[in-house]
């Protein structure tokens, strides 16, 4: 089994890489940890697209460094573009088993004119997606 693991360049979600840790445990899948910028074209960004990359880049390396503190080794990957995409262009490359992705972190009113990249995932995949909600506290 070999999951793909789509690390959120937009916030800290480590719960997601436990869950994969966990699977992990649990099957003896691999892992490729993938993470996009999120930009289509810099001319239109508001900051360089450096800025993006290196929040993709710390999302990775953050989702592989927690992997490799549970004994779990993971490839790392960045890539530009749409997130959506992208994801499912590396997990076609990675011949990926499964997707892993948190849940959307946008409000609701964003998630309706932006999208989701959870949701998109698993109506576009093609091949299972384990969407990974936030722990309820206490």
């Amino acid at each position: 089994m070999h999951i793909v693991l789509a690390a959120n360049p937009e916030t800290d979600q480590p719960w997601v890489t436990d869950a994969v840790a966990d699977l992990v445990r649990q099957t003896g899948a691999s892992v490729a940890v993938v993470a996009v910028d999120e930009l289509e074209t810099e001319h239109l960004a508001p900051l360089p697209r450096s800025v993006y990359t290196e929040r993709a880049e710390k999302a990775a390396a953050a989702a592989a460094a927690r992997l490799a503190a549970a004994g779990i080794e993971a490839t790392r990957t960045v890539l530009p573009g749409r997130p959506a995409e992208q994801i499912i262009r590396f997990a076609q490359e990675q011949r990926a088993d499964l997707i892993v992705v948190g849940s959307s972190v946008r409000p609701a009113v964003a998630q309706r004119l932006l999208g989701s990249v959870p949701l998109t995932l698993i109506e576009k995949a093609g091949r299972p997606v384990l969407v990974v909600t936030r722990p309820v506290d206490g």
